[in-house]
């Protein structure tokens, strides 16, 4: 009996999305199936090109068709993605982008800007489309750990005779921060109202087009700017970075239990662990736990949500950093092994939220 794509859509309603807990057919993952003879063909479309269940899915497909249709069956398994979006209306803020997500920490130095950069650019490593807002105007790292001290913005003319900003690019990453309006050794000495009226242009008056995922590199704390992100963005959902010991952990949990706040309750999509235990290059297998060990998995535990990622402490971070060449483009690099994964699982977060929760919405905060 010829094999028809009744019998493959039928195989596949058995291959479960391990995330989202439904069949790729019920979840329209499947597309293009094509049938000629024992040679089978069709495309699965995951939620976004960084998924880390790639083989998983792929394997599974192939033994579903082999045991339900037909062992002998020649089955290509094509994969694409179609990154997932949660939010609502086509009229909305930046809406060619699809989801925004607020890189936090509760206190400065543990690393935010460096994950956030390393984060960035591994999406865009998996094929997907990225751009960053450097959030911190007091303290902006981003032009630095770019590369991109000494470029400035173009600006383009939109529509209705409007001119928009024109983002820096490097690495894949649409950039856009105050470090590109001012030089490099001036500081920027503004009150809360004015920090956010400048990130309010950041949004509204730059050209971002259409983006997979824009992060928001927040300054450290709970300020002005993190109400006004809220407040003018459908944030996504939030990744707090935190070091192993206790004070920062203390102060992580601050920035965490904002956005858990009724009147905010932004997702928060789990924790990173930075500078969790000290690797020394001549020793690539040894850990050493120099500010404490097991404070990032406590604090997710506790409020229930993701250990996302824990990333060494190494010299070719710091340097690669300095350098203006972030580690992540060092393939030969462990480091650069744990932001692929970082970002593989923040992607994976992102789209588990968007098919479980509620829509992405602006935030309404009453005094």
């Amino acid at each position: 009996m010829a094999i028809t794509k009744e019998d493959i859509l039928k195989a596949l309603s058995y291959v479960e999305e391990p995330d989202l807990g439904k069949d790729l057919v019920t979840l329209n993952m499947i597309e293009q199936v094509e049938v000629d003879g024992k040679n089978i063909s069709f495309t699965v479309i995951l939620t976004t090109p960084a998924c880390p269940l790639k083989d998983l899915i792929r394997n599974a497909c192939i033994t579903a068709i082999h045991t339900m249709v037909d062992k002998e069956a020649n089955v290509t398994v094509n994969m694409t993605s179609r990154v997932t979006s949660g939010r609502t209306g086509s009229g909305d803020v930046l809406k060619g982008v699809k989801n925004i997500i607020a890189v936090a920490s509760g206190k400065g130095g543990v690393g935010k800007s460096t994950v956030t950069t390393n984060l960035a650019i591994a999406l865009a490593q998996s094929g997907a489309k990225v751009g960053l807002i450097d959030a911190d105007i007091s303290g902006p790292s981003i032009p630095t750990m770019f590369g991109t001290e000494q470029i400035r913005p173009g600006m383009v003319q939109g529509d209705h005779g409007k001119n928009y900003i024109v983002p820096v690019e490097k690495f894949g990453i649409k950039m856009m921060s105050i470090g590109f309006l001012t030089p490099p050794d001036s500081a920027v000495i503004w009150r809360g109202p004015m920090a956010s009226s400048a990130l309010k242009q950041f949004i509204s008056d730059v050209e971002w087009g259409e983006l997979d995922y824009l992060l928001l590199d927040l300054p450290p704390g709970t300020s002005d700017i993190h109400l006004t992100m809220v407040q003018v963005l459908p944030v996504t959902g939030a990744v707090i970075v935190t070091t192993p010991q206790k004070v920062a952990l203390a102060d992580a949990t601050k920035g965490l239990q904002m956005f858990l706040q009724p009147q905010i309750n932004v997702p928060v999509l789990g924790i990173v662990e930075n500078m969790a235990y000290f690797t020394p290059a001549e020793l690539p297998e040894n850990k050493y736990y120099i500010f404490g060990e097991g404070g990032g998995q406590m604090l997710a535990d506790k409020y229930n949500v993701p250990l996302l990622g824990q990333v060494p402490l190494v010299q070719s971070i710091r340097e690669s950093g300095d350098a203006g060449t972030p580690v992540v483009l060092q393939n030969d690099s462990p480091a650069s092994g744990v932001f692929k994964e970082l970002a593989q699982a923040v992607a994976q977060q992102v789209s588990v939220r968007n098919a479980t929760l509620a829509k992405t919405q602006i935030v309404e905060i009453k005094n």
